[in-house]
Formats: structure tokens, C-alpha cells, sequence
């Protein structure tokens, strides 16, 4: 059962892997993929802090109340996955700038790009 409060943030989590796979596997810039794979990244760190938290919790300060901390783990886990998700991003920009340079274009379905 999942709280009343935390329905609004699956639903945003749900919307944002929706539009990035839908971009990712619809679109042919590379620029609007790399977008869309942003989207998704987001979308997933959403979900991972949404799934930490605890209604009513608080931080894991010893106060002798273990029942209520918020667990911190998911976000340490999304603070390392924006920093990884960053780079990644960096990298896939490189790429494409790369790639436009020495075709002049962005688009994936010139040809002799895509095999299929």
C-alpha cells in the first residue's frame, strides 16, 4: 500500500521513463536521444528517493526513536548516480559533437549510419 502523499511522485517518476523511452526509441537526432536518456536517468532517481522515504521519518540522528529514521542509502545511491549520470551525459555531448563535425548533421538515418 503506498502512501497518499508519495502517489503524485510515482506518477511524475512513471511520466518521466515514459517520455525518455519514448523519445529514446522514437527519435532519430542524437541530441533528442541524449535528451531523452536524461529524462530517463532522471526519472529513475526520482523513484529510487521516493522509494526511501518514510512518512513522518526523520534523519538517522541518534535520538533513541529507531523506528521513524528515513533510510539515507537511496540517497547516497542517487547523489553517486546524477554525478555518473553527468559525465555520462558529458561524454554522449562529446560524441555528438564529434559526429557532427565530420558529417555536418545530426540525424541518425542519413546514410550508412544505421545499419538496419
Amino acid at each position: 500500500m503506498i502512501p497518499e502523499l508519495l502517489q503524485p511522485v510515482f506518477v511524475i517518476s512513471a511520466a518521466l521513463l515514459s517520455i525518455g523511452l519514448y523519445g529514446v526509441m522514437s527519435k532519430r537526432n542524437m541530441l533528442k536521444i541524449i535528451i531523452s536518456l536524461g529524462l530517463v536517468d532522471t526519472g529513475v532517481n526520482v523513484l529510487i528517493v521516493a522509494m526511501g522515504y518514510l512518512p513522518g521519518g526523520t534523519a538517522p540522528i541518534e535520538n533513541g526513536n529507531y523506528a521513524l529514521y528515513v533510510d539515507p542509502v537511496p540517497q547516497a545511491l542517487v547523489l553517486t548516480a546524477i554525478v555518473i549520470g553527468v559525465s555520462v551525459m558529458a561524454l554522449a555531448l562529446a560524441v555528438a559533437m564529434g559526429y557532427y563535425r565530420k558529417t555536418g548533421t545530426l540525424e541518425l538515418d542519413k546514410e550508412g549510419v544505421m545499419k538496419w
